[in-house]
């Protein structure tokens, strides 16, 4: 009896956990369907390849970063991404020739799998979302990410508190945040690797 007693309050533990993820793993899902991240893929590893990664960051965020202000819905933050692709682009060309910087730029609004990554005090779980991912020379070095919708990186002082907010926010103060976040990054990974890749681009004509 005993044997069994032990047996089903370890099966109730274990229903009660899978539950508890699942419910976070719903919550990890509404986050992403309400993002759009900003990707920024450096040519290579190099010293300058890398600062001039960050100058590249600065240059757009300052010449385009507000059009991402307004937007109030995922969907309209994407149309906005979509329509600043040109100017995303001659954003970064205009800071590589400044730099005196012989390099490719391209400018693209794509899905595309994130690990679980942190951007100041807020962390996003792993796996697809929307970006407008622009990629310098080659793209092989260390990138560097933010979240333009809501406009976390864009205006952080003044950006309106969004539903999309809201949720990032409620999903970082789960209990056990970070253990989920570790399991949902796992199940992120093998579904990842076990999908055709479908990811629809559009790029900066």
């Amino acid at each position: 009896m005993r044997r069994l007693d032990l047996a089903m309050v370890i099966g109730l533990a274990v229903s009660v956990l899978m539950s508890n993820i699942a419910a976070f793993g719903q919550e990890c899902d509404l986050v992403r369907s309400n993002v759009v991240r900003l990707h920024i893929m450096a040519n290579s590893n190099s010293i300058a390849d890398q600062k001039i990664k960050l100058q590249v960051r600065d240059r757009i965020l300052a010449d385009v970063g507000s059009v991402f202000e307004e937007p109030q819905s995922q969907q309209d933050a994407k149309k906005v991404a979509e329509q600043a692709l040109p100017a995303i682009r001659e954003a970064a060309e205009k800071e590589l020739r400044k730099n005196e910087v012989d390099a490719t730029v391209k400018a693209e609004l794509t899905r595309m799998y994130f690990t679980t990554r942190e951007y100041g005090d807020i962390s996003l779980p792993a796996g697809i979302y929307d970006a407008v991912r622009v990629t310098i020379g080659s793209g092989e070095g260390k990138n560097w990410w933010c979240v333009v919708y809501p406009p976390i990186c864009v205006a952080p002082a003044m950006a309106p508190q969004s539903v999309a907010l809201d949720e990032i926010e409620h999903l970082n103060n789960e209990p056990l945040f970070k253990p989920k976040l570790a399991i949902v990054e796992l199940f992120e990974q093998i579904k990842e690797k076990s999908l055709p890749k479908r990811q629809a681009t559009v790029k900066a004509s």
